[in-house]
């Protein structure tokens, strides 16, 4: 577990089961459009570009920072530096990679770049001192928006089932996003697929979560890989929540279940992205957890982020 994000170090493998799963409630919501979508698949394997007029605009394409944990810890100001190159002009945070808020800062300035979010969890037990000098970390950082990252096992390690376990922490991300509100930030909740574990009473996590959080107080960043992960369509969580799901992870999916730069995998992003103003998105954000993982190289995370900002800029939908 990384104690600056509250994220674990390195997710799971993902089984074929898993994939073999989200596939076929996919089929069984939306019928031909799935996974896949009707006419995704190119003939390299990787998901169409599209062929629509809508575009995601360049100005909201953002990289979550976590894809490049290992890289920016060898090399803050030559990495930064790498990714105003590729087109990024926005950053998400998670840490400050040894720095203080302040030094962070001003990498990303002499960069030329914006942190517009930044994931930091919420104090558990909730401790709103705690909490405020975290939101004035995000503000010194120069944060539009803070994000809770992770949540959903229990002290063994195993998928939270107690509803009212998920009830408690709807409250305390009301208590966190009314803070935020009045520090100036928006507040929101990152999504693993553990959210989607049915619970004791038959509803899930994010039912809890989306049920019981102010919509005022508490958005949603939605991430897509982990939501197909735990057997949930994109399109129907966005029509489910619409206005609420201001942020995106976007992140592939290869056909051995596990993580694949953007384009490569089966995700069709174009027929997600179609629902973005259903959706309330302003930020479309690329990530791949995997990137400097064993057998993958630190420096690999860098090819992971310029093939994600030219995939993003040229989708069609």
């Amino acid at each position: 577990m990384d104690e600056s994000t509250g994220r674990p170090e390195a997710p799971e493998a993902l089984s074929r089961r898993g994939l073999l799963r989200a596939a076929t409630v996919s089929a069984a919501a939306v019928g031909t459009v799935g996974l896949l979508g009707e006419t995704s698949a190119s003939a390299s394997g990787g998901t169409s570009h599209g062929t629509g007029r809508r575009r995601v605009p360049l100005d909201r394409i953002s990289i979550q920072l976590y894809t490049l944990r290992d890289q920016l810890a060898a090399d803050l100001p030559g990495t930064l530096a790498a990714l105003r190159r590729f087109g990024y002009r926005r950053v998400e945070h998670a840490g400050f990679v040894g720095r203080t808020a302040a030094q962070f800062r001003a990498a990303l300035d002499a960069a030329g770049l914006r942190a517009t979010s930044g994931h930091t969890g919420i104090p558990q037990p909730f401790d709103a001192d705690t909490w405020e000098r975290a939101l004035a970390d995000a503000n010194t950082v120069g944060c539009r928006k803070i994000v809770h990252p992770w949540f959903g096992l229990d002290s063994t390690g195993q998928p939270i089932r107690d509803p009212q376990v998920y009830r408690a922490l709807a409250r305390d991300l009301n208590r966190a996003g009314r803070l935020a509100e009045r520090a100036g930030l928006e507040f929101g909740y990152h999504n693993h697929q553990l959210e989607f574990v049915p619970l004791s009473d038959g509803s899930t996590g994010f039912d809890v979560l989306t049920g019981e959080t102010d919509p005022r107080l508490v958005h949603f960043e939605l991430d897509l890989f982990w939501a197909w992960r735990g057997a949930q369509d994109p399109v129907d969580v966005i029509r489910a929540h619409r206005g609420r799901i201001r942020q995106v992870h976007v992140k592939d999916m290869d056909t051995n279940a596990s993580f694949a730069d953007l384009g490569d995998g089966l995700i069709d992003f174009g027929r997600i992205f179609a629902h973005e103003r259903e959706a309330g998105i302003e930020e479309y954000i690329v990530e791949r957890d995997d990137a400097g993982t064993p057998p993958r190289s630190p420096a690999d995370a860098l090819d992971t982020a310029r093939v994600g900002f030219d995939y993003l800029a040229s989708i069609r939908y």
